[in-house]
């Protein structure tokens, strides 16, 4: 395609180009150079208010001159150009752009890894591949350069390829650097409909085909956060904060499904003592329904509320469960907690002798890690003591 475009652009008149281009068949290089007349006559028309016809000819022929895929090896930045003066004002006029940006690299470099041990069975260290990432970007800006992430796209194309390991990305940048030192004529001449259709396929290479078989599975929930995001991102060109739009709107639909999912098990022990066994989070979502399950007017003079199977989530499950305290307190009963972790017992405290907790009973919480032991640690630690 790119020798058809060649001989197209050579056989045909420039007359017939659009919009004083010099190529009938757009390429490459054409789109750099709209590119770079654009900017220049976007300052023109906030300097001037407006731009001619012979400005945007200027503009063109500029561009034409100067703009190309060819450079040299990279150089640090500050042989080129001069430091600013790093002063507070400029370092809060930076702060948005670096966090968008650096939000915006993390999730797509996180979205790539978690959708490539899917697809791969294994399981990469997100930590290790942020870590790596904001590293490279530091040195590559230290050169003047862009930063850069993970691309889904590519990583598909890479996988479905049959590459594994991180040889298949070091060839794949060093034959970039190569295409900007010797070969950017030759990348320049490939037509953008080449490109299109490159795009097609890797969109069709990419799109989880299966999903379109769960339309009528998927909660409507779902469709409504891939609607924020998409249509945020559409109009706005903010991908960040489509992001944190879709994470909010998740988390207040999380919210609105566990607040409905408290509830509890009522019995008698043999002391006469009524016992409610909470089932489901306590948090701000879930109060009321907390509040809702005791009726301490009707309730016996001895109620056990056992938390074992729930958990308290925040400040307000804990301020709820010491308004309930206080009601008890109020109608004269003894109410004792049971299975609660450390955070409530230091708020419950100021409910005076009313509220017994059960503390030898109360439940170790973990919290899964990626660190996996050895297996001779493992053997080292189940092995007895030996006595000297």
């Amino acid at each position: 395609m790119t020798v058809v475009s060649v001989a197209l652009n050579s056989q045909l008149n420039t007359p017939e180009a659009v919009g004083s281009r010099s190529n009938v068949v757009l390429t490459v290089r054409d789109m750099l150079v709209s590119k770079a007349a654009s900017v220049s006559l976007a300052e023109n028309v906030t300097v001037h208010g407006g731009v001619s016809e012979a400005a945007v000819v200027a503009a063109l022929a500029t561009a034409e001159e100067t703009v190309g895929l060819g450079a040299g090896l990279p150089r640090p930045f500050f042989l080129d150009v001069s430091l600013p003066s790093l002063s507070p004002a400029t370092l809060w006029l930076i702060l948005p752009y670096s966090l968008t940006l650096a939000a915006v690299g993390l999730i797509e470099s996180l979205m790539t890894l978690s959708l490539i041990d899917d697809i791969t069975r294994t399981r990469g260290s997100g930590n290790r591949e942020c870590i790596g990432q904001g590293v490279a970007n530091i040195v590559c800006g230290f050169f003047g350069g862009m930063g850069g992430c993970a691309m889904i796209g590519q990583s598909l194309i890479n996988i479905n390829s049959g590459g594994r390991g991180r040889l298949s990305g070091i060839v794949a940048a060093v034959c970039l650097l190569l295409f900007i030192l010797f070969l950017a004529p030759w990348i320049e001449m490939i037509p953008m409909a080449a490109l299109v259709g490159v795009m097609f396929m890797v969109v069709i290479a990419t799109f989880e085909w299966a999903s379109l078989r769960m339309l009528r599975r998927i909660p409507g929930s779902d469709y409504l956060v891939m609607l924020i995001v998409a249509g945020y991102t559409v109009v706005m060109h903010d991908l960040a904060t489509a992001v944190v739009l879709g994470v909010i709107t998740s988390a207040l639909v999380f919210a609105w499904n566990q607040a409905r999912h408290i509830g509890a098990e009522i019995r008698f022990n043999e002391f006469g003592s009524k016992i409610y066994q909470l089932h489901g989070p306590l948090f701000f979502a879930s109060v009321r329904s907390f509040r809702d399950l005791f009726h301490p007017d009707a309730d016996p003079d001895d109620v056990v509320i056992d938390f074992y199977f729930t958990r308290v989530y925040d400040q307000s499950g804990l301020e709820a469960i010491n308004s309930l305290a206080e009601l008890y307190q109020q109608a004269g009963k003894r109410l004792h907690l049971t299975h609660l972790s450390a955070e409530c017992r230091e708020l419950l405290d100021r409910a005076g002798n009313l509220v017994v907790v059960n503390v030898s009973e109360d439940p170790q919480y973990h919290v899964a890690t990626d660190r996996i032991l050895p297996t001779q640690h493992l053997r080292n630690a189940s092995a007895p003591p030996v006595n000297a």
